[in-house]
């Protein structure tokens, strides 16, 4: 696959759903990625990148271009977040509040954070429990957190369809709380195996990696 296959898919996606492409947005996650190869996908006109790693995104985020948008879109451990705010426009996986606390520490405006939701309820994966993403997002506004939407990483699927159920929970407990909180707009779900069931469940923000540049070093996303 390549960068220019994923937009054009996406933008299938779109119009199946009767989307306006303007809602939706591509984070192309580079982790693991070299310069270059970044710089390969921004000449082809994109701006918005996304790394996992905090120091993998603090050594690279001075070597390229200003105008690229860089989404923090991997578990972020509490004492590296400084390294973070200062160059993420976004914060996908806010998921506790000892990070909480930590985003909010020093200067300036804290960058906006989406609230990770454990949708499959996984041991192994970081999230807030479905059953407590109001209180935890009553808390979050509560401390001063500019909270934009939800974020989720279902269980990984053997085939596309089985995100649906998992995309469609978290675009309802998005919905319930726009009621109580309206800045609470955004949706950021679906990666390389499922993007397109997200863009048809309401995805604002996909999280795309190894279909735009191929396989990693490691494994993963």
């Amino acid at each position: 696959m390549s960068y220019a296959s994923v937009m054009e898919r996406v933008a299938a996606a779109a119009d199946r759903t009767g989307r306006d492409l303007d809602e939706i947005t591509v984070v192309a996650v580079s982790k693991t990625m070299s310069v270059d190869q970044i710089m390969d996908v921004y000449e082809q006109g994109h701006r918005v990148f996304g790394e996992n790693k905090a120091q993998e995104l603090a050594e690279k985020a001075p070597q390229l271009p200003d105008d690229i948008q860089w989404h923090y879109v991997g578990t972020l451990q509490s004492n590296k977040a400084r390294l973070v705010r200062g160059v993420a426009v976004l914060l996908h996986s806010m998921d506790r509040r000892s990070l909480a606390s930590a985003w909010m520490k020093g200067k300036g405006q804290a960058p906006p954070v989406l609230a990770q939701v454990n949708v499959g309820r996984e041991p192994q994966k970081s999230g807030i429990d479905p059953n407590r993403i109001e209180e935890e997002l009553a808390w979050m506004f509560a401390t001063g957190l500019d909270v934009r939407g939800l974020m989720a990483i279902p269980p990984i699927p053997t085939d596309p369809e089985d995100s649906r159920p998992h995309f469609r929970l978290l675009r309802q407990m998005r919905d319930r709380a726009r009621g109580t909180h309206p800045t609470v707009t955004e949706l950021s779900m679906g990666m390389t195996d499922d993007f397109e069931v997200a863009i048809e469940e309401g995805s604002s923000l996909i999280r795309v990696g190894r279909a735009i540049f191929g396989p990693r070093k490691s494994t993963g996303e």
